[in-house]
């Protein structure tokens, strides 16, 4: 068991002391500047119900956009698939995560898109998993 801690008169006044002479703290939200709390955020570009053309059109704006206004990462959000309607079993697709698997081999043939693009990956667990990707992005030039 530990022994308690009793602070002598000396330690209390030491104490006081250096209260009254810490100033104003500001809240750790307030501490942030606004240029970090923007970075923080990352956009999120959501495909679900919207077709192969469409979503590789939406894609490539919004990748567009993100290196414009000089982001580093965003989000692309394609689902797994597993929803699609198929003739046997309505909660399995013959063609499962067509979104998934078609969206990182479109940036990687659009030249345009792999200036901007550093790298594919699939993302956490928090931010979709296995039904979204991260897409860094290089500097803007």
């Amino acid at each position: 068991m530990k022994k308690k801690y009793f602070a002598s008169s000396k330690d209390k006044e030491d104490w006081v002391n250096f209260t009254k002479n810490i100033g104003h703290i500001n809240p750790k939200k307030e501490d942030l500047s606004e240029n970090e709390a923007v970075n923080t955020i990352v956009p999120k570009l959501d495909l679900h119900g919207f077709s192969l053309s469409e979503s590789n059109e939406k894609v490539k704006n919004f990748i567009y956009k993100a290196h414009e206004l000089g982001l580093k990462k965003v989000i692309i959000i394609t689902g797994k698939g597993s929803r699609s309607k198929s003739y046997d079993n309505p909660y399995v697709s013959e063609t499962l995560g067509v979104l998934r698997y078609s969206i990182p081999d479109f940036i990687r043939n659009n030249v345009s898109l792999n200036d901007k693009v550093s790298s594919v990956s699939n993302a956490n667990v928090e931010d979709g998993a296995e039904g979204a990707l991260y897409i860094s992005l290089k500097k803007n030039l």
